[in-house]
């Protein structure tokens, strides 16, 4: 079985390598960045919007809700390519531990020619939108910075995965709404290629360490997925954005969007993750309480 699964993988792997050397996409050519923003322009889709769905969504002007989403997809876009910037890390260090022949070595540095393309475009979206994205702040450079240089492969890897599996559900609501800047539509769409296949060889890479896994690692994996999600959750809704839209009370807006985004974060980015972690027998009388608790996923 091990045998069978490992050509299984290297099989899966070889045919993505194939793809991404013979059909690359160009962000410089797949994108269109001569495109200019107007007044009218939405940039982030109303149900990813943090306070959109709260009564006070609606004391705010169609200005000052649009200049919301703008805020908010640039922090968006800014946390992905943060989060890929610190999984180059990790992939360089797992680098220097395999044969430069084997396909897992020859995929990575696909993925990593891929991932600093991300970074780039998404720098270049940002700055076609005239954003300023807010830094992270300590404990995600702790966390993060811990995470990709002292974790193990397996819990990288995991990482890894629930934020690309929770980033292709943005990159769908972006790319599937024509009312959103075609810059940013189209970034999300060259996105969503790309994750698919680091998404797919991802899943079949961890299944080695996923398999055989009893009660104590499948909590462990659904743990640190949990808090990925967590963390990523975490980066998005600024108190600043809701000042910068000039709101006398922006404290109070900020608590309710806070508060409303947990739900809508549940409902929006949780599905393929939650699929992924029930195929691995993630949810159990360990860590169901602590998802619904921690991310309100009513399991």
């Amino acid at each position: 079985m091990a045998i069978s699964n490992n050509l299984q993988f290297e099989a899966i792997a070889e045919r993505l390598i194939k793809i991404s050397t013979n059909k690359p996409l160009n962000p410089e050519t797949f994108i269109p960045w001569d495109h200019k923003p107007t007044k009218k322009t939405i940039y982030l889709p109303p149900e990813l919007i943090s306070l959109q769905g709260n009564p006070l969504w609606h004391t705010l002007s169609i200005e000052q809700q649009l200049e919301l989403g703008r805020l908010e997809v640039v922090q968006v876009m800014y946390s992905y390519a943060w989060s890929e910037t610190l999984a180059c890390h990790f992939f360089n260090r797992h680098l220097l531990t395999l044969n430069p022949n084997s396909v897992e070595y020859r995929f990575l540095i696909r993925e990593i020619i891929e991932e600093y393309q991300h970074q780039e475009m998404f720098g270049k979206a940002i700055r076609a939108i005239h954003g300023e994205p807010i830094l992270p702040g300590r404990m995600h450079k702790l966390f993060g910075n811990i995470t990709v240089k002292y974790l193990p492969a397996s819990l990288v890897f995991m990482s890894v995965l629930a934020i690309e599996l929770m980033a292709d559900q943005y990159a769908k609501k972006i790319r599937s709404n024509e009312d959103v800047f075609s810059i940013l539509r189209k970034t999300s769409e060259l996105h969503h290629i790309e994750e698919g296949r680091h998404i797919l060889y991802t899943e079949e890479f961890l299944k080695k360490f996923t398999y055989h896994s009893g009660f104590f690692k499948q909590s462990i994996y659904s743990i640190i997925i949990l808090l990925n999600l967590y963390f990523m959750r975490t980066l998005y809704v600024k108190e600043k954005f809701y000042k910068e839209i000039k709101i006398e009370n922006y404290h109070l807006y900020y608590k309710e969007a806070i508060n409303n985004y947990k739900n809508k974060f549940a409902l929006i980015a949780m599905d393929a993750i939650k699929e992924f972690v029930q195929s691995i027998h993630g949810f159990n009388w360990i860590t169901k309480p602590i998802w619904n608790l921690i991310l309100k996923t009513n399991l």
